[in-house]
C-alpha cells in the first residue's frame, strides 16, 4: 500500500509531519511526500519518507501569467507523474488552500482521501471535523489547545499520535558536525545552541538577552554558546557577540539544513525563538528551552517531545491575534529574563531536570503527554491554577470529544473554578448560544414539516446570531468559526439538526463544568 502525503507549508510544519508519516509506515504503508519545491531538502530530515514530490509552484504561477492552459497542463503532467511512478492508494491532505485542496481533488480521483478536500462543485469536503478545527485554529491564536503535531495526525485519521523522532544524519553529516565544534575553548564542559531568528522581529527574544545569557553560561557553566541561524539571520549573531566576554561557535549562515541536524544532536541544549530549528532539534532528542513571544504560544505551536521547557510572558494581552498592531510596545518581547532562562537551563545541564519557576513574571512549561498520547504542558511555574490553563484544561476535554463524535454530556469532569468576571462572561455567552440553539432546533422541525419563505429568513439569521454570539466571546472565538464552516456544508435539513444537536451538547457541557 502507498499514501502520499500533501503538505504545501513552511519548513517547521512540514518537520511536524513526521508522527503522520511514522505512524502511516507502522500501518504498512509506503510513504511518499508532496511539499513546496523550496522545501523539498527538509523530506531528507524525515524517516520513513520513500519519495518526495516537489510541487513546482513558481512554474506553475508563471505559466498562469503566460497563458493558464499551459498551467493546466504543467498541473496535470505533474499530477500524471505522480500516478506514474507512485500511484497511492491513499491521499492525505493537510494544508487547507484551494490549489492544495484542487490537488487532492485531482489524485483523488478513485482513491480514499483524507484531510482537506474539495468536491466536484469546488465547495470544501472536509473529511473530519478535526480539520475544520485545524483551519480555524490557526487563524485564531490563543484559541486551541492542541499542539499542531496532534492536530495533522487527526485530520489524517490517526488516532494516537506516534512519537515525533526525525532521521538520524548520515555518517557524513556526523563528521561535518563534529568538525564545526572541535575547537571549543580551553576548559570547555559542553554547547548551547542559541537560535536568535524567528518569523518576526517581535517574536525574537533580544539580542542583549542572549548576549547576556551566554556570558552566565561561559562564566558559571564553561559552556560555549553556538549561533545557528540562516544567512539572512547572520547580523543577529554578530549583534550577540559585540562586546561578548564569552567564547562561541559561529554558525550562522555556515549548515546546510543536514548539518544543522547533526550539529543539534551534539549539543547540551538549544535556546531558541519559536523557529524551525526548535523543531528539528525537539525532533532530534536535544533538550531545548523554547520561549514564545507575541503571538508564539507553547500549546499549539510547542515543540512535540517530552521533558522539553517552554517560557511566555505572563501577561494578560499573550498570546497577541495575528495582524494587530501592538499597542504596549512590545513589552513581551522583554518580560522573559535571560536571568530566570539561565536558572533553569542550570539546572537542567546539572540534573537533568526543570526547576519551578514561580514569581518570575512568566510562565513556564514542561512539555508531556497526556492519556491519549497528546502533547500536553505541565506548569512549572504555578500557573496550573490561573483561568487560562483552567479552560485549557476544559477544552482540552471536551474539543476533543466533541470532533471525535463522542457524548460529550458524558464527559465526567470536576467543576472548574474560574474568576468571577470570566466566569460569568462564559456562562452568559454560553446562555444566549444554548437559547439560540433550542430556538433553532424549533425552527428546523417546523420547517421539515412547512418549508415556507419566512421561516427560512428567521432560521438563517439565528444560524448568523450563533456566531455573532461565540464570535464577542474571545474564548469561545474556534467555536464560532467552526460553527460558520459546518453550518455551510449540509445538504439537507437533517444534517443541520445533528449540528444542533452536537453544539447544544457541548454548550450544555461547557456550562454544566463552570456552574
Amino acid at each position: 500500500m502507498k499514501a502520499l502525503v500533501i503538505n504545501l507549508t513552511r519548513f517547521g510544519d512540514l518537520l511536524q509531519t513526521q508522527p503522520v508519516i511514522t505512524a502511516l509506515a507502522e500501518q504498512g504503508y509506503e510513504v511518499g511526500v508532496m511539499c513546496l519545491k523550496n522545501f523539498s531538502g527538509t523530506t531528507q530530515l524525515l524517516r520513513n519518507v520513500a519519495q518526495t514530490f516537489p510541487l513546482p509552484g513558481a512554474s506553475l504561477l508563471a505559466a498562469i501569467d503566460r497563458d493558464w492552459r499551459e498551467a493546466i497542463s504543467v498541473f496535470e503532467s505533474y499530477c500524471a507523474e505522480i500516478e506514474g511512478t507512485f500511484n497511492p492508494a491513499l491521499v492525505i491532505n493537510l494544508t487547507p488552500s484551494v490549489p492544495s485542496r484542487l490537488i487532492s481533488l485531482r489524485l483523488g480521483q478513485g482513491r480514499e482521501v483524507r484531510g482537506f478536500a474539495m468536491d466536484e462543485f469546488g465547495f470544501n469536503a472536509d473529511t473530519s471535523r478535526w480539520a475544520g478545527f485545524l483551519q480555524m485554529a490557526s487563524s485564531n491564536r490563543g484559541a486551541s489547545p492542541f499542539n499542531v503535531v496532534d492536530l495533522f495526525s487527526r485530520v489524517a485519521g490517526i488516532d494516537r499520535p506516534a512519537a515525533f523522532e526525525l532521521a538520524e544524519p548520515v555518517l557524513e553529516m556526523k563528521i561535518a558536525a563534529l568538525k564545526l565544534l572541535e575547537n571549543p575553548a580551553p576548559g570547555a564542559k559542553g554547547f548551547v545552541g542559541f537560535q536568535p531568528g524567528a518569523s518576526e522581529d517581535r517574536r525574537r527574544w533580544p539580542v542583549a538577552y542572549f548576549r547576556e545569557l551566554g556570558h552566565s553560561l561561559w562564566k558559571q557553566k564553561r559552556m560555549v554558546p553556538v549561533l545557528l541561524g540562516t544567512e539572512s539571520e547572520k547580523e543577529l549573531g554578530q549583534r550577540i557577540l559585540e562586546g561578548a566576554k564569552f567564547p562561541a561557535v559561529n554558525l550562522m549562515g555556515v549548515t546546510s539544513l543536514q548539518e544543522l541536524a547533526a550539529v543539534l544532536r551534539r549539543l547540551n541544549l538549544l535556546v531558541t525563538n519559536d523557529t524551525g530549528t526548535m523543531h528539528l532539534a525537539a525532533g532530534s532528542g536535544t533538550p531545548l528551552a523554547a520561549i514564545f513571544l507575541a503571538t508564539a504560544q507553547p500549546w499549539d505551536t510547542g515543540p512535540a517531545a517530552v521533558n522539553l521547557c517552554c517560557f511566555e510572558p505572563d501577561l494578560d494581552c499573550h498570546p497577541c491575534p495575528f495582524g494587530q498592531k501592538c499597542i504596549h510596545e512590545n513589552i513581551c518581547r522583554r518580560a522573559v529574563s535571560p536571568e530566570t532562562v539561565f536558572e533553569a537551563v542550570s539546572l537542567f545541564i546539572d540534573s537533568g531536570e526543570w526547576p519551578q519557576l514561580e514569581n518570575r513574571g512568566v510562565r513556564a512549561y514542561l512539555t508531556g503527554r497526556d492519556e491519549q498520547g497528546m502533547m500536553s504542558l505541565v506548569s512549572l511555574s504555578g500557573h496550573d491554577q490561573s483561568d487560562r490553563h483552567k479552560w485549557i484544561f476544559l477544552q482540552r476535554e471536551l474539543y476533543r470529544r466533541f470532533l471525535d463524535g463522542e457524548d460529550v454530556s458524558a464527559a465526567d469532569l470536576p467543576r472548574i473554578e474560574l474568576s468571577t468576571e470570566l466566569r460569568e462572561r462564559l456562562l452568559e455567552s454560553l446562555g444566549n448560544c444554548r437559547d439560540v440553539l433550542f430556538l433553532l432546533s424549533r425552527q428546523v422541525v417546523l420547517l421539515k414539516a412547512d418549508p415556507i419563505e419566512a421561516m427560512k429568513m428567521k432560521f438563517l439569521a439565528n444560524l448568523q446570531k450563533i456566531q455573532d454570539i461565540m464570535s464577542s466571546c474571545p474564548e469561545l472565538s474556534v467555536l464560532s468559526s467552526m460553527w460558520m464552516i459546518e453550518s455551510r456544508t449540509h445538504e439537507n435539513l437533517d444534517g443541520v439538526m445533528d449540528q444542533l444537536a452536537r453544539y447544544m451538547a457541548l454548550v450544555g457541557a461547557l456550562s454544566a463544568a463552570l456552574d
